[in-house]
């Protein structure tokens, strides 16, 4: 009983009530408990100490996202990062912390991180590079990927 409590509490071992709760609000992020609850069977309570728990889990959070070719005149860019030592953990949270930068990722192939950037400047993709990118010292190179236009692709400001 004590280590099936430890599992749930653990953001690896979520069971299927957890994932379909999940689900429903990926799907629609404002949908209300009582209609989770309803499709899914279970009480409202149940729903709300779930989403509770998940979210201090730090395995969701719920906001707005935005769609980048809807959104004025941003560019939405992939920039792959090649580096010249295998300090990756460390990178990657400096990449994170730069601005523009959505997200970031440790990945396999030939980049060691893959960054998702938006720019909301013409001249944003230039001094992402000049301002931003040249603070770390470890890149050995980068490719940049613009993105002419997304389907389906959905993303947090922050």
């Amino acid at each position: 009983m004590k280590e099936e409590q430890e599992k749930r509490k653990d953001s690896r071992y979520l069971d299927t009530l957890d994932k379909d709760i999940i689900d429903e609000l990926q799907d629609d992020g404002r949908r209300t408990y009582s209609k989770i609850a309803s499709k899914l069977k279970v009480s409202e309570g149940t729903v709300r100490k779930r989403v509770k728990k998940l979210m201090d889990m730090d395995v969701f959070k719920i906001a707005g996202l935005i769609d980048p070719g809807k959104y004025g005149e941003h560019l939405l860019a992939i920039v792959g990062v090649q580096l010249g030592s295998q300090n990756l953990l460390e990178n990657a949270q400096k990449f994170s912390e730069l601005n523009g930068v959505i997200s970031v990722g440790i990945i396999t192939g030939r980049y060691d991180l893959i960054c998702q950037v938006l720019f909301d400047t013409p001249d944003g993709l230039i001094n992402f590079f000049t301002e931003e990118v040249s603070k770390i010292e470890d890149v050995k190179s980068t490719e940049t990927f613009i993105i002419y236009k997304a389907f389906n692709w959905k993303v947090n400001l922050r």
